[in-house]
Parts: C-alpha cells; sequence; structure tokens
C-alpha cells in the first residue's frame, strides 16, 4: 500500500464468470463517441483483477483495479461477456429487473495515512436499491 490508494469494488455481473480472473485488456474511446470505451489495441494498458462472491442468476463480484481507465469495470466484464447487471451502455439495453442504475459500488477504500504512514480503511455500506436487488436475486434461486 506504500503510496497508492486501493478500491475494492462490488458488483453484480450477468452469467457466472470463473471463480477468480485477471482481465488484461486496453481501453481505447469509441470512435465518434464522447464518453463510450471499448477494448482497443491501441488503448491504453489497463488491468481489472475479480473474485466471486456468491454465485446465483447474477455473480456477485469483488473487483480491484491496477489501472484507473474511464469506465474500466464496466467495459472489461463486458468484453469477457459478464456485462454489470443494469449497465445499458455496455450490457443490456434494458434493465433486466427493473432497476433503475447499474449494480456496481465503490465498497472499500484503503490508503496509508499521510502524516503516520498507518493504513486506513474505509468501507461504504451498500446502498438500498443494491441490498433489495440481491435480496430479491436470493429469492428467485
Amino acid at each position: 500500500l506504500h503510496g497508492q490508494i486501493r478500491k475494492t469494488y462490488l458488483a453484480l455481473a450477468c452469467g457466472m464468470p470463473e471463480e477468480s480472473g485477471t482481465i488484461t485488456a486496453p481501453i481505447g474511446r469509441v470512435p465518434d463517441s464522447l464518453i463510450a470505451r471499448c477494448v482497443a489495441p491501441d488503448g491504453k494498458p489497463a488491468v481489472t483483477h475479480y473474485r466471486l462472491l456468491h454465485a446465483g442468476r447474477y455473480a456477485l463480484l469483488a473487483l480491484q483495479l491496477e489501472t484507473g481507465r474511464t469506465h474500466q469495470i464496466r467495459v472489461h466484464m463486458a468484453h469477457i461477456g459478464h456485462p454489470i447487471l443494469g449497465d445499458t451502455v455496455y450490457g443490456h439495453k434494458k434493465p433486466e429487473l427493473g432497476q433503475d442504475s447499474q449494480c456496481l459500488h465503490a465498497g472499500q477504500l484503503c490508503f496509508r495515512h499521510p502524516r503516520d504512514g498507518r493504513p486506513v480503511m474505509v468501507f461504504a455500506p451498500l446502498p438500498e436499491y443494491f441490498e433489495k436487488l440481491i435480496e430479491k436475486l436470493e429469492k428467485m434461486v
């Protein structure tokens, strides 16, 4: 953690990826778009690590980034065929379960305190809509 910040994200992904993995695929702009990104051979390096936390109709994942490209998690998960639930840009064009936002959450932040160097961990609870969606999915299994 020396001189760096580590974020852990939680996400619900469509389908069932392997138990853990690393996605190494360069990311660049989609031609003629100011916002959208894609995996592109001439893009900037991007590395995403993921770990399966719970398997069901959808996969609950913990993700960590080595790089911080725009939309990196969303682009990488769509690239391996498991887009983020509710991501209408890189995934399904209509929300599958009636949610009105994507299921991606920055849940933990770790860094060294700038004065004394001790590790600091900050946790952000899941938003209510995310928790309710997980409950809904558990009932569907």
